[in-house]
């Protein structure tokens, strides 16, 4: 009896695919988030989709970057860079990068790549690039998605490098590429949490924010080759989005945030995976 009732409990019970709270998969509208129709399996599987794990959501990321860091090496392996210079060392050649989908006026203007804004980020020019870049993600993404949760993180990160490559386009920067406008938008984010947060906490973060920024901009100004179109334009598309899209504190994730982030995820899937065959069949199968 006790054992049936408690099966009969477990069926009309369910987690918010919202909020996560517990609730009778009866409600019309979830009373702590006011999410309409919880109980909905084709609204619960979509939100699941977007629902990722945190730490694996970060590693698919970096996954992503470093296979096609060694695709590019691999597409051309005869033209590796092996240059003196920290910064060009083990770097691939230009031909596969534009393959594989890097940004800037030559690949837009010259050849109608214009999806390139989005796929640059995902490709680096050499070992130490990679790395920092991969290193910063690595520190700065689990302090986002725990403030504006996993799908914002994923809509700042894909949208602010978006917005750094559409800014350094329009500057006029022939060839770019890297994961660090989407890394500045995660800054950029940052900020606008550490200054709207305000208090002693929210104050530490503001500052520390305001270091990594001085020393993008400081580092931009002595190192050649870097872009700081995209970097400034990720920082303001970052700082723009966290208004745009509130943190926890403010305003928890809603239907919206998680539909737009699961949008941009099988949107960059898409663009990625054809630049991947487009790039695998010219190389080695059109003569």
């Amino acid at each position: 009896m006790d054992g049936t009732f408690l099966n009969d409990t477990e069926k009309k019970s369910m987690l918010c695919p919202n909020c996560r709270k517990l609730i009778s998969r009866d409600e019309l509208t979830c009373p702590y988030c006011g999410l309409s129709r919880p109980g909905s399996a084709v609204r619960e599987r979509l939100l699941r989709i977007s629902l990722l794990n945190p730490d694996h959501l970060i590693q698919i990321i970096i996954y992503t970057n470093i296979a096609f860091f060694i695709l590019s090496l691999a597409l051309n392996v005869s033209d590796l860079g092996f240059s003196a210079n920290p910064f060009r060392f083990l770097s691939p050649s230009s031909q596969s990068l534009i393959l594989l989908g890097a940004s800037g006026t030559i690949p837009i203007d010259g050849f109608g790549r214009w999806w390139t804004v989005l796929t640059a980020s995902f490709l680096h020019g050499g070992i130490l690039h990679i790395f920092f870049n991969m290193a910063a993600l690595w520190q700065l993404g689990p302090f986002v998605m725990h403030e504006f949760g996993t799908s914002r993180f994923a809509v700042i990160y894909i949208l602010s490098g978006i917005a750094g490559f559409v800014v350094s386009y329009f500057a006029g920067v022939p060839f770019t590429l890297g994961a660090s406008a989407s890394v500045c938008g995660l800054i950029g984010a940052i900020l606008y949490y550490g200054k709207s947060r305000g208090g002693f906490y929210g104050q530490a973060v503001y500052k520390q924010a305001m270091g990594w920024t001085i020393g993008l901009i400081l580092f931009g100004l002595l190192v050649q080759g870097i872009n700081n179109w995209a970097h400034g334009g990720g920082i303001l598309s970052g700082i723009g989005f966290g208004f745009i899209l509130g943190y926890h504190e403010r305003k928890k994730e809603t239907m919206p945030h998680k539909v737009l982030a699961v949008g941009l995820i099988l949107i960059t899937v898409i663009f990625l995976g054809s630049a991947l065959l487009q790039a695998i069949y010219i190389r080695f199968f059109m003569r």
